[in-house]
């Protein structure tokens, strides 16, 4: 069953925002905090060296979800349009945001979008498999047989609409 709107959170998000934009609406300062974080996280604390520029943040379709405190960017997610389903990845939340309950706000700003974009498709994700219960408290289930990326166990899933 979907997790209930945030509303019981909301004291945790008094002073984050959260916002949606497609590439051509982030800022220079944007695209530069959030190659930052996703350097920090994925390449240096998780050391998985891989090429993080895919080429998939600047496609017509692509949302992506940025949440600062003031000028820090505390977490992020893309959300790709893959024709026939959305796709979300790239989930990261800084360390200092850790704690707080506020990968929630992430995840549900992108399922607002989708569902707002494209509300017929189906939603699909590959969570590292740690979190994989926590994706199930959205409606998330499993897609298919858990997987090895750069040495992390990921799990395939989708939330049907």
């Amino acid at each position: 069953m979907p997790r209930a709107p945030a509303t019981l959170r909301r004291p945790r998000f008094v002073d984050v925002e959260i916002r949606v934009a497609p590439f051509e609406g982030l800022t220079a300062v944007d695209v530069y905090d959030v190659a930052r974080l996703r350097q920090d996280v994925f390449v240096v604390e998780q050391a998985c060296p891989y090429a993080d520029l895919d080429g998939r943040d600047p496609e017509p379709g692509t949302g992506h979800v940025l949440m600062r405190e003031g000028d820090a960017l505390l977490g992020y997610l893309r959300v790709l349009d893959d024709a026939t389903t959305w796709r979300i990845g790239r989930v990261v939340l800084a360390p200092e945001a850790r704690g707080r309950g506020l990968a929630d706000g992430l995840v549900e700003a992108a399922l607002a979008h989708c569902a707002a974009v494209g509300p017929d498709r189906d939603v699909v994700l590959d969570a590292q498999t740690p979190l994989a219960g926590w994706y199930a408290g959205f409606g998330f289930a499993a897609d298919g047989a858990e997987f090895l990326e750069d040495g992390i166990p990921h799990t395939p899933m989708r939330l049907s609409r």
